[in-house]
C-alpha cells in the first residue's frame, strides 16, 4: 500500500467518503482494463538485459550524506513476482512492460530524511505541513465545522484476525496525527532523530527539497539507484529475501495486519541506516517508508516509454491518471514500507510501483532528496 488522501471524518475519527475512496486506490493495484498498447508479449514484458553504468569520474564536491549515482542505462520495471518466495498476490502488472532507459549521474541522499533534518528545515523557515492546517470548509464542504481539525491517517491495528479485503479495518484518520506525533497528539518523536520523517504529503516534501538545495527523484532515477548496478534483481541487494538468514529490509512479519512479530528488530519504523546499504550505498531502499517520486502516476506509463528504443531521462507523463480514482492527482512513491508483506503487499520488490494523492500524509510515507551535478 502506499499514502492516503488526508481527507476529514464525517464522523469524530471515522474516514469520510474522500478519504475511503483514496484508501481503496493505495491499497489495491492501480490497474484498468488493459489498452492494446499496455499488452506487450510475455519476452517483451519480462526481458533484463545488463545495467552500463556510466564510466564519468565522481564530481569532486560531494555533498555531505549523498551517495554519488553513476548514472547509465538499465532495464526498468519488474517481472511477475507472483510463484516467488515472498513475491506476493499481486502480479504488479503496472510495472511492465520492462524497458531500457538512460539517466544521467546525480547526487542522491543516502538515507531518507529524518526527524532532526526535518526539524531544522521548519525551525529555519516556520513550515506548516499539510497534515497540521486546519482544513478550510469550502474544500469539505459536507464536514461539520466541528470535524475540521487538523490531523492524518495512521495505521492502526485491528484487534483479531480480519478479511484483507477492506483496508479501512487498519487505517484510520487521528487528529492531532503529525510529523511531530505520528501515531496522534499523545505520540512523540522524542529520542528518534534518526527515525525517517512521515506524515509528509508530496508538497512537503518538495518544499524541504527546495530549501535543502535538491529535489525529489524522478521514478527512473529512483530505480537505478535502488538497484545498484543489479540488472532485474528481485531486491536492492539481489535475488535472496534474507541472504545467510540476515535481515537486509525493514518489513511485516508475522500476520498482517493485526500481528507484526517484529524479527527484523521493529514493530514500526527502524532508524535510518539501520539495515545495510546498496552497492551504491544507499539504504532503506526497500521497507521502512515510502518515498516520493517526482512523477505524476500512470499505469500505462512504461507501456508509452517502451514503444520506443532507450527512454532518455524520462521525467514521467504530463499528468496523473489511475483508473481506480479518476480525480485525483496522484504521484509516484516506491521502495515499500515496515506494512510490506507477502501476504497483502510485497512492494518491498525493486521495480514495483506505488502512487499517493498527493495531499496525502500517513505514518509510513517519507522521502529522500537528490542533486543535480
Amino acid at each position: 500500500m502506499t499514502a492516503v488522501r488526508r481527507s476529514l471524518p464525517v464522523l469524530p475519527l471515522v474516514l469520510g467518503l474522500v478519504a475511503a475512496v483514496a484508501l481503496w486506490g493505495i491499497c489495491r493495484l492501480a490497474l484498468g482494463p488493459a489498452s492494446p498498447a499496455a499488452r506487450p508479449t510475455a519476452a517483451a514484458a519480462t526481458v533484463f538485459t545488463p545495467t552500463v553504468a556510466s564510466p564519468a569520474t565522481p564530481p569532486a564536491d560531494r555533498p555531505e550524506g549523498m551517495a554519488w549515482i553513476p548514472g547509465g542505462e538499465f532495464s526498468m520495471g519488474c517481472a511477475d513476482p507472483r510463484g516467488i518466495p515472498h513475491g506476493g498476490p499481486d502480479p504488479m502488472g503496472d510495472a511492465r512492460p520492462i524497458h531500457r532507459v538512460r539517466i544521467d549521474g546525480f547526487w542522491m541522499d543516502r538515507t531518507e530524511v529524518t526527524n532532526s533534518q526535518f526539524a531544522a528545515f521548519v525551525k529555519a523557515t516556520g513550515y506548516v505541513t499539510v497534515a497540521e492546517r486546519k482544513p478550510r470548509q469550502e474544500d469539505f464542504p459536507d464536514a461539520p465545522p466541528e470535524n475540521l481539525v487538523a490531523g492524518s491517517v495512521v495505521f492502526t491495528p485491528p484487534p483479531g484476525p480480519v478479511p484483507l479485503d477492506n483496508h479501512l479495518r487498519w487505517w484510520a484518520y487521528v487528529p492531532g496525527a503529525d510529523w511531530r506525533h505520528p501515531l496522534g497528539p499523545d505520540s512523540s518523536i522524542e529520542g528518534c532523530d534518526d527515525a525517517p520523517v512521515v506524515h509528509v504529503a508530496y508538497e512537503d516534501a518538495a518544499a524541504y527539497a527546495q530549501w535543502a538545495g535538491k529535489r525529489l527523484p524522478t521514478e527512473a532515477e529512483w530505480e537505478f539507484a535502488a538497484r545498484g548496478g543489479l540488472a532485474g534483481a528481485i531486491y536492492p541487494w539481489g535475488d535472496e529475501f534474507r541472504p545467510d538468514s540476515r535481515w537486509m529490509a525493514n518489513t511485516w512479519q508475522g500476520t498482517f495486519p493485526r500481528e507484526n512479530t517484529a524479527d527484523d528488530g521493529y514493530r514500526g519504523i527502524a532508524p535510518v541506516a539501520h539495515y545495510p546499504a546498496n552497492a551504491y550505498g544507499l539504504h532503506d531502499m526497500s521497507g521502512n517508508v515510502w518515498e516520493w517520486c517526482s512523477d505524476w502516476y500512470r499505469p500505462d506509463t512504461y507501456a508509452t516509454l517502451a514503444a520506443g528504443t532507450v527512454a532518455d531521462n524520462p521525467q514521467g507523463p504530463d499528468s496523473s491518471f489511475d483508473p481506480q480514482e479518476p480525480g485525483q492527482a496522484k504521484r509516484v512513491q516506491r521502495g515499500g514500507s515496515y506494512l510490506c508483506t507477502e501476504q497483502y503487499c510485497a512492494r518491498y520488490i525493486v521495480g514495483t510501483r506505488g502512487k499517493g494523492e498527493i495531499s496525502s500524509a500517513t505514518n509510513h510515507i517519507g522521502f529522500r532528496c537528490v542533486k543535480t551535478p
